[in-house]
C-alpha cells in the first residue's frame, strides 16, 4: 500500500484581551484585522466573536514546516495586536469574561448562526485548534479515523485549557466541551435519542426486561465480534497488534454470546440475518 502524504494544516483561534485589564476586547479595531491581512496574505480571518481572530497555516509537508509557520503567524498577530494595546491568548475559554457582553462578527455566516442559535450561540466564548491531515485513500482515511478514536481521550487530557468560566472554577479541566455540547447540532442526533427512548419504553411495557437485557448483550457482543473479525483481515502494514489478539477477542465474544439464554440467541441471530439480508439488497441495488 502506498503511504499517504500526511500533509498537515493547522488553524488556531485566539481570544484578544486588553493588556491592562486582561478582559476581552469587546470590539477590536477594524485596522487590526486589516493590518494582519496585509501581513499574512490569506492566513488570517475574523471569527464568530469580535473578540476573536483566527490564523491558519498553508498545506505543510512536515510538522517542522507547520511549526515554523505557526511561530510566524503567532508572532505577527501578537506584534500587530500590541500596537492597539491588545494581546492574543490561546485558551479554550477566558477565565472571567462575561459571555453576555460579547458581540458576534457582522458577517453573513455568523449572522445566521447568531439568528438560529440565539442565546446558545451567544455563549460560544470558546476557541480551539484544528489539525487537518491529508490522506488520499478513502478507505485508509476511514480506517485511521476509527483507530484514532482510541487516542482522543489522551489528546483531550493533554490539551485541556478551560477550567474557569465567568470567574468561577468549574471543577472541570475542559469546560469548553460543556459549552459546545449545548449546541443542537452536536452529540447524538435528537431523532436518534427519541427513537431509542421510544424503543426502551415499549420494551419496558411489553417485554421481560431480563430478555431485553440479554438481547442488548447479544447485540453488543455481536458488534465487538465483527470489529475483531475486521481487525483480523487488516494487512500487515495496517495492523498495530498481533493477529492473535483479534482472534482471541472474536472467540471470546462468540463464547459469551452463546452463553446467553437460547431465546436471546435466536432473536439476536434472526436480527443479524435480517440485517445482512437488507445490506445485500441495498448493495445489489447500488452496485
Amino acid at each position: 500500500m502506498k503511504e499517504p502524504s500526511f500533509t498537515v494544516g493547522i488553524e488556531e483561534e485566539y481570544l484578544l484581551v486588553n493588556k491592562d485589564s486582561r478582559d476581552l476586547a469587546h470590539e477590536q479595531p477594524p485596522e487590526l484585522l486589516a493590518k494582519c491581512e496585509e501581513a499574512l496574505r490569506g492566513q488570517v480571518s475574523p471569527e464568530f466573536l469580535r473578540s476573536q481572530i483566527e490564523v491558519g497555516t498553508r498545506v505543510c509537508n512536515s510538522m517542522q514546516e507547520a511549526r515554523d509557520q505557526l511561530i510566524d503567524l503567532r508572532g505577527t498577530v501578537g506584534r500587530i495586536a500590541n500596537e492597539f494595546g491588545l494581546a492574543p491568548i490561546a485558551s479554550s475559554t477566558h477565565p472571567f469574561a462575561e459571555w453576555s457582553a460579547q458581540q458576534h462578527t457582522d458577517k453573513e455566516r455568523y449572522n445566521v448562526i447568531a439568528r438560529d442559535l440565539q442565546q446558545v450561540g451567544r455563549r460560544l466564548v470558546i476557541s480551539g485548534m484544528h489539525v487537518h491531515v491529508g490522506i488520499e485513500d478513502d478507505d485508509l482515511r476511514i480506517d485511521l479515523l476509527g483507530q484514532a478514536a482510541y487516542f482522543l481521550p489522551h489528546l483531550l487530557a493533554l490539551s485541556t485549557s478551560s477550567p474557569f468560566w465567568q470567574g468561577i472554577q468549574t471543577g472541570l479541566k475542559s469546560y469548553r466541551l460543556s459549552v459546545f455540547d449545548e449546541l443542537p447540532r452536536t452529540g447524538v442526533p435528537h431523532h436518534a435519542e427519541l427513537t431509542l427512548g421510544a424503543v426502551v419504553v415499549v420494551l419496558v411495557l411489553v417485554a421481560d426486561l431480563r430478555g431485553a437485557i440479554g438481547f442488548s448483550s447479544f447485540c453488543v457482543l455481536g458488534y465487538y465480534a465483527l470489529a475483531n473479525a475486521s481487525a483480523f483481515t487488516l494487512a500487515p502494514a495496517e495492523r498495530r497488534w498481533p493477529r492473535a489478539i483479534p482472534v482471541l477477542g472474536l472467540v471470546g465474544c462468540i463464547a459469551l454470546a452463546f452463553s446467553l439464554p437460547w431465546k436471546t440467541i435466536v432473536a439476536g441471530a434472526a436480527l443479524l440475518v435480517l440485517a445482512m439480508a437488507l445490506r445485500a439488497v441495498v448493495h445489489a441495488r447500488t452496485g
